[in-house]
């Protein structure tokens, strides 16, 4: 998405996949990730207001100002996103024990993020993850 305008309010309300750009030095963070995984993606909200403390959820006028610590605004003291996506594709795909090829593209969705959207980090939204 380019602009607010383009923005979907949450993801199941039409929000696109997106492609996660992983940096080389930190491809191996992705070893074990693979297509279906459910993740958190935390992002930085780089083009929101810092000094909103209150409103009205989705912009409503008719709903009562509520403190943005219940709702989902982007406008927030520390404007932290987290965004329940599902990987859809891995570019290039792993190919452990096959020469050096790592992941350094993830195809994530659906997310409402600007392009250009800072991510702060990746995590496992699967307890399996940890067994």
């Amino acid at each position: 998405m380019k602009g607010r305008e383009d923005a979907p309010r949450q993801g199941p309300e039409g929000a696109p996949d997106a492609w996660l750009e992983i940096e080389p030095q930190f491809a191996e963070a992705l070893l074990g990730m693979e297509v279906g995984h459910e993740l958190i993606v935390i992002t930085w909200l780089h083009e929101t207001r810092r000094d909103v403390l209150k409103g009205h959820p989705r912009s409503d006028p008719n709903r009562p100002l509520t403190g943005v610590f219940y709702t989902r605004s982007p406008a927030r003291p520390n404007p932290l996103g987290l965004h329940p996506v599902t990987v859809r594709e891995i570019n290039p795909p792993s190919r452990e024990g096959y020469g050096a090829t790592r992941a350094t593209r993830l195809k994530i969705g659906p997310i409402e993020a600007f392009d250009g959207t800072p991510v702060v980090d990746i995590k496992s939204a699967s307890t399996r993850a940890d067994e």
